[in-house]
């Protein structure tokens, strides 16, 4: 004979795994696979260059690429130029910061007297940027994000072309995961 307490048991797992499909599939949340841009209109893209205030210099252009890939490897809205589109990215990165990571504790003699002292042997890099989506024809803001902040690691050697190398390297991780995350609030809205 079958109680109640059993029959809950029985029943519950599949009720409710029912329930949170129905849930789902009415609150609008969709994948979108056609590389088009869901709950907006846009025929074309322009990304201009990024502007920098920032005192690190040249990486910009790295940036730039990285969003272009980005749209151009996942989405058929094409990239043309800033006169031709319908939309357009813009993007300022305002801050680029460097902290330790990890570093050990040296132990030496420092003018005569025995010292202990950090050596870094990794920092952060991290970078905020501003980044807007404009309709060009009217100016209307689609979606912006005034603090879209990314970070990522980097070794730290006694060799500054190694820890410059080593920095680009970082920058363009980050780059690319910006740029992944910029296309997804484009493109994957929901």
């Amino acid at each position: 004979m079958l109680t109640f307490t059993r029959l809950f048991r029985t029943l519950f797992p599949g009720l409710l795994f029912s329930f949170i499909i129905l849930a789902a599939s009415g609150c609008g949340y969709h994948f979108q696979g056609t590389g088009k841009p869901v709950g907006i209109s846009i025929d074309s893209l322009a990304v201009p260059l990024m502007e920098s205030t920032s005192s690190f210099l040249g990486f910009e252009g790295e940036f730039t690429r990285a969003i272009r890939e980005e749209f151009v490897s996942h989405g058929r809205v094409p990239i043309v130029s800033r006169e031709e589109a319908s939309a357009v990215l813009i993007g300022k990165i305002y801050e680029i910061g460097t902290q330790p990571y990890s570093y050990e504790l040296l132990h030496g003699d420092v003018q005569g007297r025995e010292t202990t002292y950090e050596v870094t042997n990794a920092r952060w890099l991290e970078i905020m940027l501003k980044i807007r989506l404009e309709d060009r024809a009217t100016g209307h803001v689609i979606w912006e994000d005034r603090k879209m902040t990314e970070r990522h690691t980097y070794a730290v050697t006694n060799d500054p072309l190694a820890n410059r190398f080593n920095q680009r390297r970082a920058l363009r991780a980050i780059a690319r995961i910006l740029a992944r995350r910029i296309y997804a609030k484009t493109m994957e809205r929901f």
